[in-house]
């Protein structure tokens, strides 16, 4: 965990100005989770992103990847984070769930999906593999 937390706060000290980020309301969430005053910082980390909207279209994409068994049910939050990236055509998703998200053994079924329903899916990986 201590590694994760480093290798990303290096990438978004050193890599992140190569890119446009995106965040959803799911991430803002998230961010505002546990300690008070470590989410009072990601929550201002993250202030000046563009906001990505959740709309039936993402809905109905997350709906399909849990259908179609590429994420399992107990994994329908994260469904949601790849739709909301799909639909808004990011050409990364950025995480650290591998264990539903960035998962090599998810991604073809995943990414098959969402080419299914008209979506270019993201590249889903780690800040670790991110590299220029």
């Amino acid at each position: 965990m201590a590694a994760h937390q480093q290798l990303t706060s290096d990438w978004w000290n050193n890599k992140r100005q190569g890119y446009e980020l995106f965040i959803s309301e799911i991430v803002l969430d998230e961010a505002r989770a546990g300690d008070e005053q470590e989410a009072a910082k990601r929550v201002t980390a993250l202030q000046g992103l563009s906001l990505l909207e959740i709309n039936e279209d993402t809905i109905r994409l997350a709906e399909k990847l849990v259908e179609s068994h590429a994420m399992p049910k107990k994994a329908a939050h994260d469904a949601l984070h790849i739709a909301i990236a799909c639909v808004n055509g990011m050409d990364y998703l950025l995480t650290w769930n591998c264990k539903h998200i960035a998962n090599a053994k998810m991604r073809n079924r995943i990414e098959e999906v969402c080419r299914d329903a008209g979506y270019a899916p993201p590249t889903i990986c780690t800040p670790e593999e991110l590299e220029d």
